[in-house]
């Protein structure tokens, strides 16, 4: 049986002993950061009572600043970014000079599991409670905006309704189970991850046995041959394969992420079987719970521990300490199918139905537009939508004679479900409209710059994705875009700073066992102005265009050119 509960006291032997890194394993109990602290004081997962009793009885003055600034995001909510505040001062002000009294609420979509019914809802609380807000993330996840506190509590009634939550959304906490929104129904799939995230959610999410985890904690289960749940930069992943006799599984991946400090995840070199992936998935989260750093708050991800341990220590201590049992070895994944890690478009179900997936601009919707997705998946499928790692959603279940009146609803809606390649590959965090760690807008400068490449390059089909970023935490991936875009402030033509992007050229996560993936060369002064962005863009793509060889992608084509051509 799995040991996933209860503290370690041990560890591997002939290991030096290092430096108290706060692993709680190694006997280092006592908070070394402020955010420990909170956390020892209170589980995160009590506030949700405070939130329905106290706070929005009283409002938004009655916060415990502990509960605000941190144990808030338990239950997906940060406070808004005060609006007027320009990126400069983002890292000058204080915590509460930035805080607006309003809240960004995340929406757990373990999978991207939607439908009908949950769409509405959704809807509905957007349009009461968010000012029609809704983006999608790349995290599956649905955003909402303007949330006021006082409304907490009608909103949880209402998600909880039809089976959705926001309960660990956020925090240092096992946080939403990426999938592929095909799982079940795609005729080249490896192997449906559905039952494997399903039971995961039911019996440790809410839990307090991992509610306290030294940072935020990303998972990946996924049984796609296209690889879209991106499971090399991922805490841990479940990656499809089939094992030596044919039987279907899961390649156990550790230690991914992106940040400051970007990571490719890496293999532990074993076959995970369905039925055990709840317990492996318990515990690693386990390992990470009693081994990871918690003295610093920037080492805290399991990332580092995954880099010192190297992926032979990992196992053994996983397999000795937490499973009680050895894992089999096993095969690395294939390379992806395709090459395009996305489900746009319209294509064949196992069943014989279609699946249309389409892309909303950068993921940025609107309750109207929600309203609209569910109309049409009910009225030309089953009801069933799934949204994507990508900022992007499908509609499952389409008889083929009803593929084409869905398409055209959907562009009816501004919803494409055969996007522009920049439309199709762009991708844009929450920016400083919201955001409080911001330092740059990037919603409606991704936006923008999709239709100025449209116009600009028509025509233009090659999949290179373009990752638009606020700030250094690579929420919108930068570093494995083909252009990553990270906001920074730069000097303009006339010598004042002014918004920017740092730029990342030639991202790939296109290997499959990692052999092939590599971050985005960032060449020193390589910045635009958002202003000058556009030009920037189509010029380096006029390069490419005019200077790949068949066949080329462009992550091989940046590799190969000089500096002079990038810039």
């Amino acid at each position: 049986m799995p040991v996933a509960t209860g503290t370690k006291t041990a560890t591997t032997k002939g290991a030096p002993r290092r430096r108290g890194e706060g692993q709680w394993a190694l006997g280092y109990r006592e908070p070394l950061n402020k955010n420990e602290e909170n956390k020892r004081n209170d589980d995160g997962l009590n506030v949700r009572q405070r939130i329905i009793d106290i706070y929005s009885r009283y409002g938004f003055d009655s916060i415990d600043p502990a509960d605000l600034r941190g144990r808030f995001r338990w239950y997906g909510l940060y406070t808004q970014r005060r609006p007027g505040i320009d990126g400069g001062k983002t890292a000058i002000l204080e915590p509460e000079e930035l805080d607006d009294r309003y809240f960004m609420m995340r929406i757990r979509i373990d999978g991207g599991q939607l439908d009908h019914d949950r769409l509405r809802v959704i809807a509905d609380v957007s349009r009461r409670y968010a000012r029609g807000t809704a983006d999608v993330t790349d995290r599956q996840n649905i955003q909402l905006h303007w949330i006021e506190i006082e409304n907490v509590p009608a909103i949880w009634e209402a998600l909880e309704s039809v089976g959705l939550s926001t309960t660990e959304a956020c925090g240092d906490t096992p946080r939403v189970m990426l999938g592929c929104p095909l799982a079940g129904i795609d005729a080249g799939e490896i192997i449906d991850a559905t039952p494997e995230i399903d039971e995961i959610g039911a019996r440790y999410i809410g839990d307090p046995a991992f509610s306290n985890l030294p940072r935020k904690f990303k998972s990946s289960i996924s049984g796609c041959a296209a690889q879209c749940a991106v499971h090399e930069i991922n805490d841990v992943a479940f990656a499809g394969v089939l094992d030596g006799d044919g039987e279907p599984g899961y390649d156990l991946w550790v230690g991914g992420g992106l940040s400051t400090n970007p990571m490719i995840g890496q293999r532990l070199g074993t076959f995970v079987r369905p039925g055990q992936v709840p317990e492996v998935w318990a515990g690693v989260a386990g390992l990470f719970r009693d081994y990871g750093y918690r003295r610093l708050r920037h080492r805290a991800r399991i990332k580092f521990l995954v880099a010192d341990w190297g992926p032979e220590r990992f196992r053994e201590v996983l397999e000795k300490e937490y499973l009680g049992y050895a894992l089999p070895d096993g095969p690395a994944p294939a390379p992806p199918r395709g090459g395009v890690r996305d489900h746009v478009g319209v294509h064949p179900q196992r069943d014989g139905r279609y699946y249309v997936g389409f892309a909303p601009t950068v993921g940025r919707l609107s309750a109207d537009a929600l309203d609209v997705i569910a109309d049409l998946a009910a009225r030309y499928g089953s009801g069933r939508v799934r949204t994507t790692a990508e900022q992007k959603m499908v509609i499952l279940d389409v008889p083929e004679a009803s593929t084409g009146d869905l398409v055209a609803g959907l562009a009816a809606a501004g919803l494409p479900a055969n996007p522009t390649a920049f439309r199709r590959h762009m991708m844009a965090c929450t920016g400083i409209e919201f955001c409080k760690l911001a330092i740059v807008e990037t919603k409606q400068r991704a936006s923008d710059l999709i239709g100025e490449l449209e116009r600009r390059l028509p025509g233009f089909d090659a999949p290179v994705t373009i990752n638009v970023n606020g700030c250094p935490n690579s929420c919108a991936r930068i570093q494995t875009a083909d252009i990553g875009l990270k906001g920074s402030l730069v000097t303009g033509p006339d010598g004042r700073q002014v918004e920017g992007f740092q730029v990342h050229l030639g991202g790939s996560l296109n290997g499959g066992d990692g052999t092939s993936s590599g971050f985005g060369r960032k060449l020193r002064g390589l910045k635009t102005t958002a202003d000058e962005l556009p030009d920037y863009v189509e010029r380096v793509l006029r390069r490419f265009q005019a200077a790949r060889e068949p066949g080329e992608s462009f992550a091989a084509w940046t590799a190969r050119a000089d500096e002079g051509d990038l810039s």
